[in-house]
């Protein structure tokens, strides 16, 4: 069973991974997390293209954008981070958890 929950190419695959690595390195959130939160956000969409628009971005643009919801104050690598307010987890029973964990 594939851990996203949307149709990918293997450049956008990539790029998710990545992204999965950056909000577990960034937040302290484990890689089930990351894998749901990026599932709540783009469940049911085709990125099976070979130049998909999210690949304009790269792995710390959208971990950023996914976990704070968008409402990123500040986006360089040194931003006091610790105010922010994430976007809450998917909900457990949401169905976006395909990771144990």
């Amino acid at each position: 069973m594939d851990v996203y929950q949307m149709e990918l190419s293997a450049a956008v695959r990539e790029l998710l991974d990545a992204t999965v690595g950056e909000m577990v390195e960034l937040f302290g959130i484990s890689r089930a997390e990351a894998v749901a939160r990026i599932n709540e956000q783009w469940h049911g969409r085709d990125f099976s293209g070979d130049d998909e628009i999210v690949l304009h971005e790269d792995r710390h643009y959208w971990a950023m954008l996914i976990y704070f919801d968008g409402e990123v104050p500040d986006w360089s690598d040194d931003a006091d981070r610790s105010g922010w307010v994430a976007r809450p987890a998917p909900a457990r029973d949401s169905g976006h958890w395909t990771v144990p964990g």
